[in-house]
């Protein structure tokens, strides 16, 4: 599948600017087709592994039904929004990832994400991590968006400045 092409491509980031953005940000906002061919777009905790994006979710709701009806999702982390009114303007830095998203249903998988995730959240905290997966992961669905397509754009303000 070819994916538009960035009509502003020199405040295009590179693809590497773009995976760092992703292992820096803790949230974003994840965008699905929704109840009635309607646009639901939801923020959400994420972590980013080996070009993979995992979530965790309740087991019902707008987004799972979302997920179960059409599978293609985008994915948008801002790492910068510097408001500079005097140029009536922001200074800022954001990646969409695009792809495919789905319920992991492999226990092992499950386990990983969740891990990772509890990591990046709690770091440092082996055992109490261990706990939380014995107590809540039979509870949650763990999520995973496969990037098909990735994109980061900056204000021009930022590439004047490099």
């Amino acid at each position: 599948m070819e994916f538009r092409k960035m009509r502003r491509f020199r405040q295009q980031l590179t693809e590497s600017d773009c995976y760092a953005i992703l292992s820096m940000g803790t949230s974003g906002t994840l965008a699905l087709l929704g109840d009635n061919g309607y646009p639901y777009a939801v923020p959400i905790s994420y972590v980013y592994a080996d070009g993979k994006l995992y979530f965790h979710s309740a087991r019902t709701g707008h987004k799972i039904d979302a997920i179960r009806q059409h599978d293609k999702a985008s994915f948008c982390v801002i790492a910068a929004d510097d408001i500079h009114p005097s140029e009536f303007t922001t200074y800022f830095r954001s990646v969409i990832a695009f792809g495919r998203i789905q319920i992991i249903e492999s226990e092992d998988e499950r386990m990983y994400a969740a891990s990772l995730l509890g990591a990046r959240y709690n770091p440092g905290d082996d055992t109490g991590l261990q706990k939380e997966l014995e107590k809540g992961l039979s509870h949650m669905l763990v999520l995973r968006l496969d990037i098909e397509h990735l994109t980061g754009k900056e204000a021009i303000e930022l590439v004047r400045k490099k």
